[in-house]
Formats: structure tokens, sequence, C-alpha cells
């Protein structure tokens, strides 16, 4: 993981050395079609794309220093995407993994070869001569091709002569065993002409001289013109230890990766002059000094006119809008690192002190660079003055010190503080402008005075707060109090935190603090004091509604603790009411005992939740019961409470309706006899199928005042289960009642079982839902094996 790791430091610090190529070639782009620096990074995207090259290769050609990659066309490459970190280099197409290549290995694919070559330019970016561009080449293709050594030759007054390599040791080289001579010995004129020669085998022709014992150690070799408008002033051979002929792929490889040192080699000819040595002393100078001070050296082209500056020194406090800083800026080209800055005021300004001499100074002024996308801004002034053939160059940074004190002012204003000082030996007091917003003061009145505070302070909470401001002046100890004043917007809630700086007696001479309004915090305290206790009443509350509910319970709707026997049925009931806190609703049952001996069994269902509901469902049940206990039928009963239920309807200006099952059990002949108004058939359960009963006529209650019912018989038989219910029970929404009784039906045939207490409940959670939106009401009574002994 550790090689992993280190292996992604060194391809950031590639991508970090290119990003001044990068930022040169913007510059030339714009300067080329006006535009601004985004619109020239977008364009250089899209003519990599058009012309099927990497971005690395279209920024060398836009500085004029390479020609197009040829045997590259019919490959269609995806246009590169910027990631994480601005940089549109950090992408597949130029990073490979950064693990040890294998020795000899060739490139399996053109894509393979296309990655190598994108490492290799990234590479190129921090060389800077051609002894390190050898190097460059050597760690980059002696993995993709199997390189042992690379020697580049330079076009000189006297022939070519050995200007870099690598793989070969230098004292080797000098006594001839080498290719060529250790940076002095010329070589054989080469065969001039744009293309590359091929050397494979013992053998081969030579394309240049090599000295006795070459052609053995490297069978395999290539000379490779680079070309730049036109002519051949350089050669790079690569040498490879083994016969094997180089492939296709190898040598497009190979010829792509001089056509990058192409352009490489050409920044190199133009490399800033040698370091006067004058410039160590002024670096010695500078980093005494305080503040953001560089020395430039101007940068001349081959004509003579002024292209660039480069910076020789710089003070550590230095630091520029990309946040570099100190000796980071060194080496450094003003217009590669800063392209919008070619044609400014303080461009200008930079070329006439070199021309005359004479110092010049910007006002403030803003500059803003666009790298990879993200836009810089600062805001600066600048001074610059000559020194000998070099520009000293010192900056004040605007936008930090305006920064900083947006930054406190926002903190002041979020935090709702100020900050205060008191200097007791001038007696001076000094206040941030918060300080007046929070003791609603007149800035014009200027801080208040110590003495003048105690008339602003409530009087309860003066001694306290004397009594820190004592031990602050007198023992010098750090204070943290609350405090509570009058304005004119009402009483404010304070907190003052200061500390005092002593001399060396102890004796307090300055004070430094912050005032903090807490009134906001305090009232949002006292807000939540209110609602603490309003829940407590809340809780109260429902806690003394519970008591009722479950005494009303008890008093309307008696349920049993489990099975019970009832003319000799077992009979179990389940009630889950819609809604929370109140433990009634519309929906009831009844099973009691006749005094003939028979069995009396009701369900209903009143429209409608709540206390309204609950009261109308007490008067149909007590009342229905009361009248078959007095001796009336099923049927003149219903009729009897459809005539009750007219009645409350009338005068309350509310029409309510309720649906209900009666049913008189005689057990002498297990025969069930029962009468319904509108409400769903009961289910019966036998030999382990279930179905519905066939309802008999009747509608319901308080629909019409003449209304119709009529009585069904049903025979039980040993093992029968009966289930009565409400509506509640079986609706979902978006779900019709058919489907709902047939789900039923299947939950029922396995759950409900003769005189087992769980039987309801685990049909219940069976059918049940996250949210109840009506009352649930079950009754379910069973007739018992007689063989069984019951």
């Amino acid at each position: 993981m550790v090689a992993r790791q280190r292996a992604e430091i060194v391809d950031l610090q590639r991508v970090a050395a290119l990003l001044p190529v990068l930022e040169r070639a913007k510059g030339a782009v714009m300067v080329q079609e006006g535009c601004s620096a985004e619109e020239a990074y977008e364009q250089l995207l899209e003519r990599s794309v058009a012309a099927d090259r990497t971005l690395v290769e279209e920024c060398w050609l836009t500085l004029g220093a390479i020609r197009p990659l040829r045997g590259r066309r019919g490959r269609r490459r995806r246009r590169p995407q910027p990631v994480a970190g601005g940089s549109a280099f950090a992408s597949e197409q130029y990073l490979v993994p950064a693990g040890p290549a294998e020795p000899g290995a060739a490139p399996g694919s053109a894509r393979e070869a296309a990655l190598l070559l994108g490492r290799l330019g990234l590479g190129l970016a921090t060389v800077r001569d051609r002894q390190a561009l050898a190097h460059c080449l050597l760690d980059h293709l002696a993995g993709g091709a199997g390189i042992e050594a690379v020697l580049v030759y330079s076009a000189t007054g006297d022939g070519m002569r050995l200007t870099g390599h690598a793989g070969v040791d230098v004292v080797e080289a000098a006594r001839g065993d080498g290719p060529g001579a250790g940076g002095g010995a010329s070589a054989r004129d080469p065969q001039q002409g744009p293309k590359p020669v091929w050397v494979e085998g013992p053998e081969a022709h030579e394309a240049y001289d090599v000295p006795d014992g070459a052609a053995r150690r490297w069978p395999a070799r290539a000379w490779l013109p680079v070309e730049a408008g036109g002519e051949v002033d350089e050669v790079v051979a690569v040498l490879r230890g083994t016969d094997r002929p180089f492939t296709p792929v190898e040598r497009e490889l190979l010829v792509g990766a001089v056509q990058l040192c192409a352009g490489r080699m050409a920044t190199l000819d133009s490399a800033p002059p040698r370091r006067d040595p004058s410039v160590d002393s002024v670096q010695q100078i500078l980093d005494a000094l305080p503040g953001s001070v560089i020395l430039l050296a101007p940068l001349h082209g081959p004509d003579g006119p002024l292209e660039d500056f480069r910076i020789e020194a710089a003070a550590p406090e230095s630091v520029d809008v990309a946040g570099r800083r100190g000796r980071g800026l060194v080496g450094l080209r003003v217009l590669e690192c800063y392209p919008t800055f070619a044609g400014t005021e303080v461009w200008e300004g930079y070329q006439e002190v070199l021309a005359t001499g004479k110092p010049f100074a910007s006002g403030p002024f803003t500059y803003e660079e666009v790298v990879a996308g993200v836009p810089h801004h600062s805001s600066s002034s600048l001074r610059v003055a000559r020194l000998g053939h070099h520009l000293v160059v010192s900056w004040i940074r605007h936008d930090v010190v305006d920064r900083q004190e947006r930054r406190l002012a926002a903190v002041q204003r979020l935090g709702n503080l100020g900050w205060a000082d008191w200097d007791l030996v001038t007696d001076t007091i000094t206040w941030s402008p918060h300080v007046f917003t929070i003791f609603d003061r007149d800035e014009s009145l200027g801080p208040m005075r110590l003495e003048d505070l105690p008339e602003h302070v409530l009087p309860e909470d003066l001694p306290q707060l004397t009594d820190a401001a004592q031990r602050l002046l007198s023992d010098g100890d750090a204070i943290d109090q609350p405090f509570r004043i009058t304005t004119r917007g009402g009483v404010r809630h304070l907190r003052i935190v200061a500390e005092a700086v002593t001399d060396a007696d102890g004796t307090p001479l300055e004070v430094h603090g912050f005032f903090q309004d807490l009134s906001g915090q305090r009232d949002a305290e006292l807000a939540l004091l209110s609602s603490e206790r309003a829940v407590s009443a809340q809780r109260g509350l429902l806690q003394a509604e519970r008591r009722m509910a479950a005494r009303l319970q008890q008093a309307l709707l008696p349920l049993p603790t489990g099975p019970t026997r009832l003319a000799g049925l077992w009979s179990n009931a389940l009630y889950h009411p819609a809604e929370r806190g109140i433990s009634v609703g519309g929906d009831w049952y009844s099973a009691v005992e006749l005094p003939d001996g028979d069995a009396l069994f009701v369900i209903g269902d009143v429209m409608g939740h709540g206390i309204s509901a609950v009261a109308t469902m007490a008067q149909l049940r007590f009342t229905a019961k009361g009248m078959i206990v007095t001796g009336s039928s099923l049927t003149d009963a219903l009729t009897r409470l459809n005539a009750l239920l007219m009645h409350l309807n009338s005068p309350s200006g509310k029409h309510t309706t309720a649906t209900m099952i009666v049913a008189r059990y005689r057990p002498a002949d297990r025969v069930l006899t029962w009468a319904q108004a509108g409400h769903l058939p009961p289910l019966l359960v036998r030999d382990g199928r279930a179905r519905t009963v066939e309802r008999p006529a009747g509608i319901l209650l308080g629909a019409t005042e003449t209304p119709v019912f009529g009585e069904a018989t049903l025979r039980l038989q040993d093992e029968d289960q009966l289930l009565f219910f409400t509506d509640g029970l079986i609706e979902r929404p978006g779900q019709d009642l058919r489907t709902g009784l047939e789900t039923l039906a299947t939950a029922a045939e396995a759950l409900l079982h003769t005189a087992e207490a769980d039987s309801l409940p685990a049909l219940h959670a069976a059918l049940a839902v996250t949210e109840h939106r009506d009352d649930v009401c079950a009754l379910h009574i069973s007739l018992p094996s007689q063989r069984a002994g019951d």
C-alpha cells in the first residue's frame, strides 16, 4: 500500500509540474484569439479531440514546438474530463497505474502505448536539460519497449554532438566504450531526413558511428530524428539489449515519444540565462524582509524582444493568487503562471521600468485567473523598481485583509458578539461596531465608559457584575459573567468574557474581551421551559383521560379476559378503536345469556368516530339488549332501533346511520336465528373451509322510516366456527370488499380455533395494516365437539 501511495504522489507531482505548460498554452490562445482563460482552455480541449491528440501534445503544439503525431488516425478518443483537484490531466488517457513495469515487456495494444505517452508527457514537464530528458525517456520506455539506453544528439557548428544520455556510464562513454562521447565527442553526420532508422541485429546498417562492441551489447537500435519546422537538428537513439525486432506498436510508441520531446527541447533552448551570482545576495536580503517581494529576470526571445520574466528570488512571506509561497515561487515564469497578466497596465509598467529605470506604482487592481475551470481572485497594489538588469517587485494583497475583515464581521454577526479593549493606562476604550448594536448605542457617542455601565445594568445583576470586575482588575483573573441591561427595545441578556494583560508586578494594564447578546438564546430557553410546562400539563390531562376512558370502556363495553362458555358455546371478542386516547368508538358487540337459557349475540357499527359515535353506540347497545331480554323478536327490535335512531337524528340536524346483526342461539336444537340491518354477513368455518353466510333482508338503521327486516336460521355442527365482525377488520385503501372477504376467509381457515384465547388477536395481526382508519370489532363463537365430552 505504501508503494501504491508513493506512486500516486509521484503522479500528482507530475500533474502539478505540467500545469505551467497548460497555463502558457492558454496564454498563447488568449493572445491569438482574444478570448478569456476559460475559453482558451475549452479551445485546447476541442482541438485535442478534433486532431486525435492528447491535451499534452496540443499544449506543446500551441506553443509552436512540435508537429502532430502520425499514424494515430482512425481512433476516436473521448474528450478528457476534468477530475477532482481541477486538473484535466489526471484522467485515464494520461495516467496508468504506477507499479513497476516488467523489463522488456512491450505494450499489448495501441491504447496502452497511448497511456504510456500520456505519462511521458507528464514527466517531460519536469525536465530542465537534455540529460534529464534522456533519463525521463529511459524511465518511461524501459518497461514499455524494453529500452536499456537513450542517447540525445544535437546539431552544433562542428556536427552532431552527444548532449544527453541515460543507461550509459559517463566514464565508460568517455573511454569510447559507449555510442558517443560523454557530452563532447562528435559523431558522424546523420543521414538527414525525417524518417526514423531501425537497426535490428549485429549485421544491420548503421546510421551513426558507434564504438566497437556497441552493436553486440545492443543488437536492436533505433535512430529517431526530432523534426521541428521542417528541419532535423536533433536525433534520439534508443538502444535495446535484445535482437527482437521492434513491433509496429513499439515503433509507433517510440516515434510518438520523440515527437513529444520536440516540444520540450524547444523550450529548453529558450531556458533562462545562467543565474547571476548576485542573485544569491539578493535572496539573502529578501530572506530578512517582511511582506511580498520578488526579484524578476527578463527573458528575451531569439530575436531580442521581451517574452517573459522569471522569478529569481522571493521573500519568505511572498504569496501569489494560487497560494504559492516564498521560495516555492522561484523558477516560475510570470506568463506561464499568470497568462491573463499579459497586456494589463501592470505588465506595461514592468516593461517601462525595465526600459527606463523609472519606478512604477499601481493602485489596487483586481486580478482573476481560471485554472482548470476554477476561478481565483486577488486584489493587490504593486511597486516595481529596477535593480541592474532585474526588477524588484513588492505588493500588498488587499483581498487577504478584506477577507479577514469580512470573516471577522461574519463571526460577530452570526455569533451576535463584539470585541472590546480597555487601555487602563491611557483610559482608552475601543469597541467593534457590533458592540454598539448589542448595547443599542449610537456610534457617534463612542464607547461606554466603565463607570457609566451600572446605569444600564439591572439592579439585581449589578452586585455579581461588580464582583467579577473587581476580580479582573485587582487579581487579573479572567471572567465570564452574564448580566442584563435595559435598552430602548427592552431588557437584553448579555455576557462578558474578558482577560487582563498585566505588567511584571501583576498590575493590569489592558483588558481584552467580548460582549455577547444572549437574548435570543434566553428567549428560546424561556419558550422551551413554557413548552415543557405545557407538555407536562398535557401529559397529566392525557393520563386523566386514559383513566376516564378505561372506566368508560369497562362501563360501556367490557371486554372478556378470554374465551367464555355461553349456552353451550365458546365465545370470545376483540375490540380496537381507531382514535388514540379513547378506548371505545362506534363499533360494539354484546354476548349475554337470556333468562330462558338462550344466548344473545349482537354486533354493530355506528357511522363516525369519537364521543358522538360512542354516545349513539351506547344507546343502541343497551336498548337492543333490553328489548330482546323483555321478549321482543329480532326483527321487531331492529325496527324499534331504527325508529330510535331516526328520532335522535331529527333535533340534532346531524344524520347518523348504523349497521347491526342480532342473533339468538337455542342450545336445545343448536339453531341460530339472526337478522341484520345493512351489516356484513358472518363468516362460517366448517370442516376447515370458510364461507360467508347468506344474509336475510335488511337495510342499515337510520336510512328510512319504513325499513323491512327478515330473519334467517343456521343449524350449527360440532367444531363450527362463526365470526361476526365490522368492516374495519377487512377494509383497506384501494381494495374492494370482495377481496377483503376472500383474504379474511383464507386467514380464518388457518387461525380460528375453538376456545383458544389468541385466535382473534392472531387473525387481527394477520389482517392489520400500519394505520387503522376505522374501528375494529369481532365476535367469535364456536360449538365444541360433543364427542370430546363437552
